[in-house]
């Protein structure tokens, strides 16, 4: 008798909650290239090539935070799970290959998984593998730019705990972060809550070797931005024209990433263009770097309170539990 069939499978719903292209992507592309300071939005590089680069990335000798964080959950896990408990509602943001999170579940039993990310097509495969490792879990995805104000189905559950690590917190200029957080906050319920992973500030020779890695990787992903700018606004970049510049702006305390035109060019789009000096940079990512302190006061203000705090060895990273302030 041959094998039973197994049974099918749709896999998880996903939801796209992206503006229209008119309305949004190549509309703000053509601003912040235009701007006095050219720039791209870090959120361009997350198309499916630039989230797979990301990836290598995360696994390169000189890019500490993917490894020190993991560590962090690891060494950790089960008094994170003690402090935040289990059967919640676990929301991703910035799922990008969902493994990060996937790590928790073993700890954590979400009773529901919410993968937020920008790359929708890259977030629905990442999915739908997802679900058949772990078919007892209900899962959906929202295809999402979170960075302008998080939106979430009617469908999702109580008890949400927002897990945004790798320090994507740092893309954020400080007061942008402090309106995502109040954005956070006023998204979860009383028995809600974050746990949010932070870079910290440490030797500037560790900085710039993790941006600026001798294989090359993270020069190809900040080049990734030319392409998507090719793709979304029909514009003309080369990326072999750019270099990649990565600095470490101490008095900001922040990690920069550039591209920088080697020889004078004309970029153009549908209805508008920009003229490039040799040396002219555009600016593709800011990454601030928090003392545990600074970051405490900035969850503060924004109504959330850090109950719990956990550390690598070394000091480098840390995994932060906020919960709701009390509201008066």
């Amino acid at each position: 008798m041959p094998p039973a069939e197994p049974a099918s499978f749709d896999g998880p719903s996903l939801l796209d909650l992206r503006p229209p292209p008119a309305d949004g992507p190549a509309a703000e592309l053509a601003a912040s290239l235009s701007s006095a300071q050219a720039s791209i939005a870090p959120k361009f590089f997350y198309d499916p090539l630039g989230s797979a680069v990301f990836a290598a990335i995360c696994a390169l000798p000189e890019y500490y935070p993917t490894r020190t964080e993991r560590a962090i959950l690891q060494d950790h896990g089960d008094a994170i799970a003690r402090a935040a408990g289990r059967g919640c509602t676990l929301v991703d943001l910035g799922a990008g290959d969902c493994r990060k999170a996937e790590s928790l579940f073993g700890l954590l039993a979400p009773s529901q998984y919410v993968a937020v990310d920008v790359s929708g097509d890259y977030l629905r495969d990442a999915l739908q593998a997802l679900a058949q490792r772990h078919r007892g879990i209900d899962m959906t995805g929202v295809a999402a730019d979170f960075s302008a104000g998080l939106e979430l189905p009617p469908a999702v559950g109580r008890r949400r705990l927002f897990f945004y690590p790798g320090s994507s917190i740092g893309n954020f200029e400080p007061s942008a972060a402090g309106a995502f957080l109040s954005g956070l906050r006023a998204a979860m319920d009383e028995e809600g809550g974050l746990l949010l992973g932070v870079d910290l500030v440490k030797p500037a020779a560790v900085l710039q070797a993790a941006y600026d890695d001798a294989v090359g990787l993270t020069a190809a992903f900040n080049r990734n931005a030319l392409l998507a700018a090719n793709r979304v606004l029909g514009a003309n970049f080369d990326p072999r024209g750019w270099d990649h510049v990565a600095l470490w702006n101490a008095q900001a305390s922040r990690v920069e990433m550039h591209l920088e035109a080697r020889r004078a060019v004309e970029v153009r789009w549908p209805g508008g263009s920009r003229a490039f000096a040799a040396g002219e940079r555009i600016h593709t990512e800011n990454s601030y770097k928090y003392t545990p302190d600074a970051i405490e006061g900035l969850l503060a203000a924004a109504g959330l309170r850090c109950t719990h705090r956990w550390l690598d060895p070394q000091g480098w990273f840390a995994v932060l539990l906020a919960r709701p302030q009390k509201r008066s």
